[in-house]
């Protein structure tokens, strides 16, 4: 598959997703929103990828918001459409079993923020700045934001931010939980991949303790600690499992196989 605003690499276990458009901050065009469906797919469909990435081409933007040009001339039923769609897309990558880790290289503002918010780590260079900026040019969060950002940091400071643009720096935006660490400039990447490789040589419980986190984010108190045994349970039925357990009454370190 080829992709004109993204690209798609794997390593090992790991699939890589690159905004590709640098020369315009890795801004989001429509054509770029259905590759990032088709390319997220194709990281869930291959049966070897166990953990995803995503980031930005350049030094400078991991997504700087939505292309403008594809804003100016929406009519409010367009509006819908296209926040129904860009829901679905991220739902899927929030629900799908692979954990997916937004690299956040630069910039990460709009949808760019939504992005990273339907991750479920954050990993920030130094040079980041996020926001959720829609404000500044008369709209709101469309894509999750409004949801996602108030379930993350609570809803004081994510209305702050939504309702001013504000956008913060790397530093601010670890103190506040809206992602997890602060790593060089030089070494994000490194970083990334690093925590991706040691989650994918984990064992299937990993994928299983996802699906219950994204359940119980859907459900109630009662609701959702019920999906968990349930779900603990199909733990029991895995490989690694066996061999875990094994492992650590053998005194030896376990061999997952995500079986």
């Amino acid at each position: 598959m080829s992709c004109k605003n993204l690209i798609y690499e794997t390593d090992d276990r790991i699939g890589i997703i690159k905004i590709n458009r640098p020369e315009v901050r890795n801004v989001l065009n429509w054509e770029t929103w259905m590759e990032l469906e088709d390319v997220l797919k194709r990281l869930h469909s291959e049966p070897n990828i166990r953990v995803g990435i995503i980031t930005g081409v350049g030094d400078e933007a991991f997504i700087a918001g939505a292309d403008l040009r594809m804003l100016k001339d929406r009519t409010p039923q367009d509006a819908v459409n296209a926040s129904k769609k860009a829901n679905e897309i991220l739902l899927f990558m929030e629900s799908m079993e692979e954990p997916m880790i937004a690299a956040i290289n630069g910039w990460a503002l709009g949808g760019g923020c939504e992005i990273a918010l339907a991750c479920d780590i954050r990993i920030a260079s130094e040079k980041a700045q996020i926001g959720q900026t829609e404000v500044r040019v008369g709209i709101m969060p469309g894509y999750g934001g409004n949801v996602r950002l108030m379930r993350l940091i609570g809803p004081g400071r994510a209305k702050e931010m939504i309702f001013t643009g504000k956008i913060v720096n790397a530093e601010e935006a670890q103190r506040i939980g809206l992602v997890n660490r602060v790593v060089p400039h030089q070494k994000l990447m490194e970083e990334a991949i690093a925590l991706a490789r040691q989650i994918a040589q984990g064992p299937a419980s990993i994928h299983l303790a996802k699906q219950s986190m994204f359940h119980a984010s859907q459900l109630s108190l009662r609701e959702a600690l019920m999906k968990d045994s349930e779900i603990y349970g199909e733990v029991y039925k895995t490989k690694d499992f066996k061999e875990g357990v094994t492992a650590f009454l053998e005194k030896r370190k376990p061999v997952f196989r995500n079986e």
